[in-house]
């Protein structure tokens, strides 16, 4: 793992969230995406290195939907920049984590992503995240 990628922020309301953290952060976000098939819209602020991922459910079936539900607004998950998301899937996989995918997954800002199981990582919902190549070969 190279860094910490970004924290993602479950959020109730993702256009008041957006005001809340460009007074907090003292910046403007980047970039608004909506994950369809994660049911999700996503806001991305930059701080140095770091990004900071707010996350609002486009329906409350959605994970985020389900977490806002059963814990309200928060940190929901850690990611880790990885330069070989195959490679450290099968690595967490010979650690003993429970992954909650077999193949990576497309996710927001041009990355694919695969999710640890946060029963294998002390209760910390953990994403390892790679830049997309740039054909569709995932």
């Amino acid at each position: 793992m190279r860094k910490i990628e970004h924290l993602g922020i479950a959020v109730k309301d993702l256009e008041h969230s957006n005001d809340l953290f460009r007074r907090l952060l003292g910046t403007a976000h980047y970039k608004t995406e909506t994950v369809e098939r994660e049911g999700v819209s996503t806001s991305s602020f930059m701080i140095g290195e770091t990004k900071i991922e707010l996350l609002e459910a486009t329906n409350s079936e959605s994970a985020i939907g389900k977490f806002i539900e059963k814990r309200g607004e928060g940190i929901h998950h850690i990611a880790f920049a990885v330069d070989d998301i195959e490679a450290e899937m099968q690595r967490m996989r010979d650690e003993g984590f429970q992954l909650l995918h077999d193949k990576p997954l497309q996710g927001a800002d041009g990355k694919v992503i695969c999710f640890l199981h946060p029963k294998s990582t002390n209760g910390v919902l953990v994403e390892l995240c790679m830049d997309a190549p740039s054909s569709d070969n995932v």
